[in-house]
């Protein structure tokens, strides 16, 4: 396909060059080559397996759950956070107290997932721009930002992407009118019965997105949300089990290369890369799928080994792990009722059957304990 004009560079009465999208999408419509469709077959068919596999799980909320945080950490760093998925795992069970400050900013992203899944899901919401600016709402209210977002609320003032102000920055987005109109013609793509199939319109939506830039803040992660809603919508997925964060943070860099070649009407180039992560992130879930089976089987196996009570107490504990698999001796109390003697008997008998291990070896007191090799398939 040839480049594909998606807007201009105009100067502005300021003095600096932003970017004016044209009306879209292009009246030429998106013409891709054979090798890019027959790449879209495959990102699709690996799509239909994903779903499938899914099904076989004992529950799959608990693998949603872990592809939310593995997601939300992803998305998170790309923007600068250091704090990691199991972070977050401990916070969310309110088990450390020395924790990354910026783990937050992974809260946030579950918290605005969860929102989405919840206002579709419940509620039969469409994906339109008001949805958009509730989950910006979700990820940025009380959240950390190194300048006022604005939660919930397209921007009302010029922003820009790389350097100091706009005349030196790397990319301006379209200024509020401009904006305003691209949005429009956004909402209306995304839900247009039209030819392009669906995997491939998924790239392009966050492409646009990303382009028009309506926020002040929190623009990646809002788009890359929306990927995963629209494959959710559109019956690609029975559960929104494809995120592409982790893809997009292993190739930052080509990442924001292939965003602002889309700018320059390389819109083929941009697809062919989103495809790959399609390919590779549900090649991965669907290896990862496989594994967790597997480690379930033998850890089962494991505790029906043990004598009758022991087991029974085992049982109550195994399936919560899937869900949170980094624990202390209150967290376990909480599940099962135990005493904390109680509890740390469940503990070490699942020290000793090497389905935990403790966290931090040289810890004494308030020491937790992690489901290791559960939380490694998802980290590999």
């Amino acid at each position: 396909m040839e480049n594909t004009k998606i807007g201009e560079f105009k100067t502005q009465k300021a003095g600096f060059k932003a970017f004016i999208p044209n009306p879209f999408p292009p009246k030429e419509s998106f013409n891709f080559a054979a090798k890019i469709l027959k790449k879209n077959d495959e990102a699709t068919h690996l799509l239909g397996k994903l779903d499938g596999i899914t099904k076989l799980l004992p529950d799959s909320d608990f693998f949603l759950l872990m592809y939310l945080r593995k997601d939300a950490a992803s998305s998170s760093q790309i923007e600068g956070t250091r704090a990691t998925m199991i972070d977050a795992i401990m916070a969310e069970a309110k088990i450390n107290a020395n924790i990354p400050e910026d783990v937050d900013d992974i809260l946030h992203y579950i918290k605005a997932l969860n929102f989405g899944m919840k206002r579709m899901t419940n509620d039969n919401f469409p994906m339109i721009l008001r949805f958009i600016r509730e989950l910006h709402k979700q990820l940025m209210q009380t959240a950390r930002a190194t300048h006022f977002s604005n939660p919930g609320e397209f921007r009302k003032s010029q922003n820009w992407i790389g350097g100091t102000r706009p005349d030196n920055a790397r990319f301006v987005p379209p200024p509020i009118n401009e904006m305003n109109f691209a949005l429009n013609d956004l909402e209306r793509f995304i839900h247009k019965e039209d030819t392009i199939p669906t995997v491939i319109k998924a790239g392009i939506i966050h492409a646009q997105f990303e382009t028009i830039h309506p926020f002040l803040d929190g623009n990646g992660r809002t788009g890359r949300m929306l990927i995963t809603f629209y494959l959710w919508k559109e019956g690609y997925l029975e559960k929104p089990v494809l995120f592409l964060s982790s893809f997009f943070k292993k190739h930052q860099k080509l990442y924001y290369e292939k965003l602002f070649g889309y700018h320059s009407g390389n819109v083929s180039e941009w697809v062919d890369f989103f495809l790959d992560g399609v390919i590779e992130i549900a090649n991965e879930a669907i290896d990862i799928v496989g594994k967790i089976i597997a480690l379930c089987e033998k850890d089962i196996l494991k505790i029906q080994k043990l004598g009758k009570r022991a087991s029974e107490s085992a049982a109550l504990v195994l399936p919560k792990l899937y869900a949170q698999p980094v624990v202390n001796i209150s967290v376990i109390q909480k599940w099962t009722g135990f005493t904390r003697a109680g509890s740390q008997t469940v503990v070490d008998r699942f020290i000793k059957l090497g389905i935990l291990t403790q966290k931090d070896k040289d810890k004494r007191y308030g020491q937790s304990y992690i489901y290791k090799e559960y939380i490694d398939i998802f980290s590999e």
